[in-house]
């Protein structure tokens, strides 16, 4: 089957659509002809990704979701069955970054935040769309984590938590639901160009710290996380399922 036609059929829900990794994964699944729904909190930014979709000749619909509501979810959820009759694939991206505390001073309000978005997000997103894609006989949903979902660094604990916590629920609902047709996936980006929302701008000084961690010497391109969310969901990962897929230029080498 021709790459363009990988999807054909198919209706996917990306959450965080409004940029980066998001809009990067929704872009490549639209061009591979799955119908989109472009989710974020922010609703404006969901927009911009369905125009670019739709200039280029992909069908997608834009979604206004808070992934730390259920309610919100199961909203966003119910679009992609009315707009496109079912669901069949997932991306599940929302996050937002950290306070750069220790454990000792990180305030509660700030882990519990991380938690909401990051962890208890994901879970969420699962308990919507699982049950849609069981109605399809079966889909395939890829969870982003981070290389933090399987190393930590200083000052980022709820951050590792939330991400370590990613994993441990992908590897939950895919021995769960693998026997049903659904396969479940975590893929762990590294360091990217832009840094995870609600983080702080980056200083040259730590650019240049941050790719020298990396063995390849830079950091990772949105692009370069989309066409592993897309293989991942593809036949092509078929006996792929209950894993962590790192993305990370060579980062966890160390």
């Amino acid at each position: 089957m021709p790459v363009e036609d990988r999807f054909a059929g198919k209706v996917a829900l990306v959450t965080g659509a409004g940029s980066g990794i998001g809009r990067a994964s929704a872009t490549r699944l639209a061009a591979e002809g799955a119908a989109v729904v472009a989710a974020d909190i922010d609703e404006a930014s969901a927009g911009e990704t369905v125009e670019q979709l739709r200039a280029a000749g992909g069908r997608a619909a834009a979604v206004a979701v808070d992934v730390s509501d259920p309610a919100s979810v199961e909203a966003a959820v119910a679009v992609a069955v009315r707009e496109f009759g079912g669901l069949d694939l997932a991306v599940n991206n929302a996050g937002v970054g950290a306070e750069p505390e220790p454990v000792g001073r990180l305030s509660v309000a700030g882990w519990d935040r991380v938690i909401a978005v990051n962890l208890s997000g994901v879970f969420y997103c699962m308990r919507a769309e699982i049950p849609r894609m069981l109605e399809r006989g079966g889909g395939a949903i890829v969870n982003i984590s981070s290389v933090m979902g399987v190393v930590a660094t200083p000052t980022a604990s709820a951050y590792a938590a939330s991400k370590h916590g990613v994993v441990g629920l992908t590897k939950a609902a895919a021995l769960e639901y693998g026997g049903q047709g659904i396969r479940v996936n975590a893929l762990g980006p590294g360091f990217m160009v832009t840094p995870v929302k609600g983080q702080r701008a980056r200083s040259e000084d730590v650019v240049g710290g941050l790719r020298a961690q990396h063995a390849l010497g830079r950091l990772g391109q949105h692009t370069e996380i989309a066409a592993a969310v897309s293989f991942l969901l593809s036949d092509e990962a078929s006996f792929i399922t209950g894993s962590m897929q790192l993305v990370d230029g060579g980062f966890t080498a160390r």
